[in-house]
């Protein structure tokens, strides 16, 4: 009996919805992480000379997001929110 409760327990963790935002618009996965490049790939109109920003929660500041840059979307202040911003260019 106590394995069918944890095996449901293992279950459930398995159907959890997680949610981020890129430029305003909504997108769920079932994954509890994603990177940059996976994020990316989810914007269909994703300009590929832009960087990903995640937007700071507080007094945190924005940064740049790496395509191989791994992102927890367990966040207890709520959903992130990415942007979209121009490549800087230091030439």
């Amino acid at each position: 009996m106590g394995t069918d409760d944890h095996e449901t327990a293992r279950g459930d963790s398995k159907n959890e919805i997680y949610t981020f935002f890129v430029g305003g618009k909504k997108y769920e996965t079932d994954q509890p992480a994603l990177t940059g490049l996976q994020i990316k790939a989810r914007v269909t109109d994703w300009d590929p000379t832009h960087d990903l920003v995640l937007e700071g929660h507080g007094n945190d500041p924005d940064r740049i997001i790496a395509d191989d840059e791994l992102v927890s979307l367990e966040k207890d202040e709520g959903p992130l929110r990415f942007s979209s911003a121009p490549k800087a260019n230091f030439g």
